[in-house]
């Protein structure tokens, strides 16, 4: 690129880390419309913004790959909770839940109601809701996946039995025009009530679309407890039949009885990786966060209740000491909460942290920002990664903790022009400081934006900056596209 004299913004004397995961470098940035116009040494340039970084880090903005946002890019579009740890694109539509397409509904069924409580809040077309996200934009970029339990909701009269022929056929017809429409590929959650019947045949039929349009697969898989290595299995076949790209989402080994078994997962996933296109996130806690239900509570050390409609008063309760004062045991005081969520310590730290180090692990928060007393990830994923995880255990490097959450989901997700540093990319950058960034949110307090996270731009404008949203709103709804990078590339 030719030698720039001007530009909108220049940040001088920053450590660039440039999400591949190579060593950082000494330099400057400079950043004119939403691309980055040069690196390096810009002392000739001038920019009509200049800010001096002190040697702090810059790095492309974060990509949190397993979201739940749909409708908080639309009802919350500062989007607070994730431009304040430097994440500038949200990937949607996770765990089989989507609000597009599927027709207006009654009160959606869990896990739907995670992401919208009111059926009035769907969208009948993937479009719709694309548009709606053009019309009036949030402060990230976000890309967006079709949901397989808003799909069987909407086709199905029974979600107890698999879907029939016709069914499938319906579903797949609705799909397909949602990848049409920019969906960039389907997720599954065949864990929870609305898709659990559905054998595996099902989703391979259903992915096959998603073969024909390029995109991916990702999965809340069936059993992340006992039976996790035959659910790693099934998503390996999926894939496979269905010759898709498949990302594993937040991978873990739940219960007591599984704590130490992740050195069995990852060899299972290693060995597949060698066959086929196979990725995985995971989010830094040994809690998980979803509906709250009776059948998790024996794997779980301790519970938090994180909302209730029924008992609004007992978010932020241990379950346990909300059913002693109730005097119920703690499946009678579920019931009494219904419908409502949790969070369940479930985890080992040891699987966590290998899970986390594994080279393919992509970095994804999970979080649920209709909570009203949500898991601290909402919040503080990523900068727990790059403070807890990177700086003070020494887990693995600021470099690489940087290329898990921009340029290896950048790659995984078809982002040509995003999750790295280089002239031409979009500006989507983060300003921090790698010897103060933390995660303030705690369970206690879950809703505490981070510390060290300095500036954020998204598409060339600063919407974090000096501790609080700027109000700007440059985020785009991003499309999948046939002339698209190939999504899912090891």
């Amino acid at each position: 690129m030719a030698e720039i004299d001007k530009a909108d913004l220049i940040i001088r004397d920053a450590r660039l880390i440039d999400g591949t995961g190579a060593p950082s470098t000494h330099g400057d940035i400079a950043v004119a419309d939403d691309r980055i116009v040069g690196l390096g040494d810009l002392g000739h340039a001038e920019g009509a913004v200049e800010i001096d970084a002190g040697g702090k880090a810059v790095a492309p903005g974060f990509i949190d790959v397993h979201t739940h946002d749909d409708r908080a890019l639309l009802v919350d579009p500062l989007m607070a909770p994730k431009v304040s740890q430097g994440v500038t694109t949200v990937i949607t539509g996770n765990c089989g839940v989507s609000l597009a397409p599927l027709r207006t509904i009654g009160r959606p069924p869990a896990p739907l109601d995670l992401v919208c409580p009111d059926g009035e809040g769907f969208f009948s077309e993937f479009d719709d809701y694309l548009a709606a996200l053009d019309a009036e934009p949030a402060a990230v970029n976000a890309l967006c996946l079709v949901g397989h339990a808003s799909l069987r909701v909407e086709a199905m009269d029974n979600l107890h039995r698999p879907a029939t022929g016709d069914e499938i056929t319906a579903m797949r017809g609705r799909l397909e025009r949602a990848l049409e429409a920019g969906a960039i590929g389907l997720s599954t959650g065949l864990y929870y009530a609305p898709a659990a019947a559905a054998p595996t045949e099902e989703i391979i039929e259903l992915a096959r679309a998603v073969r024909a349009a390029g995109g991916i697969h990702t999965t809340h898989m069936r059993d992340e407890a006992d039976r996790v290595s035959e659910s790693l299995e099934e998503t390996f076949t999926i894939g496979r039949e269905a010759g898709v790209p498949v990302v594993i989402s937040h991978h873990k080994c739940s219960g007591q009885a599984n704590h130490g078994r992740s050195t069995e997962t990852l060899a299972l996933i290693e060995a597949a990786r060698h066959r086929q296109r196979i990725s995985l996130d995971a989010y830094p806690y040994i809690a998980s966060s979803t509906t709250l239900g009776s059948t998790r509570l024996a794997d779980a050390s301790k519970v938090l209740v994180t909302w209730s409609k029924a008992q609004p008063e007992a978010a932020g309760r241990d379950l346990a000491e909300f059913a002693a004062e109730m005097g119920l045991d703690p499946e009678a005081a579920v019931d009494a909460l219904l419908p409502a969520g949790g969070i369940f310590f479930m985890m080992d730290e040891a699987d966590v942290r290998r899970i986390l180090a594994y080279p393919g692990t992509m970095i994804g928060s999970d979080g649920l920002p209709h909570d009203e007393f949500p898991h601290p990830r909402l919040w503080g994923t990523f900068p727990r990664v790059l403070g807890h995880y990177a700086r003070d255990q020494g887990l693995f490097s600021l470099e690489e903790a940087v290329h898990k959450m921009s340029g290896l989901p950048a790659r995984r997700f078809g982002l040509a022009d995003r999750g790295v540093l280089e002239t031409g990319a979009m500006a989507d950058l983060v300003l921090f400081d790698p010897e103060t960034v933390i995660d303030t949110a705690t369970f206690e307090q879950p809703k505490q934006p981070a510390r060290g996270i300095e500036l954020v731009v998204v598409n060339g404008r600063a919407v974090w900056r000096n501790g609080a949203s700027t109000g700007a709103r440059p985020g785009r709804a991003i499309r999948r596209a046939a002339s698209s990078s190939p999504l899912g590339e090891q």
